[in-house]
């Protein structure tokens, strides 16, 4: 085997008409858009969420909701 044989290149001339790197910018570029959209909405519905969650009592026949509840109200600013 020939070392020409090995590093032939069966692809074609890749340098003309490559849009590979546009796209991939445009890929990340699209990415990093999305990644900041979503940190915006989840860091907006953690400031919406209540400062503590209250534990529900389970009943005497123990059939109580063991999970947490919170009761209904206006959010409290976790600033003061």
């Amino acid at each position: 085997m020939e070392l020409t044989e090995l590093a032939a290149n069966y692809f074609g001339n890749t340098r003309d008409g490559s849009l590979a790197g546009p796209i991939g910018a445009f890929l990340i570029a699209a990415l990093a858009v999305t990644m900041v959209l979503l940190i915006r909405n989840m860091n907006a519905r953690i400031r919406r969420l209540p400062e503590r969650f209250e534990r529900s009592e389970p009943t005497v026949d123990g059939s109580g909701d063991s999970s947490l509840s919170v009761t209904p109200g206006e959010p409290k600013s976790r600033n003061g």
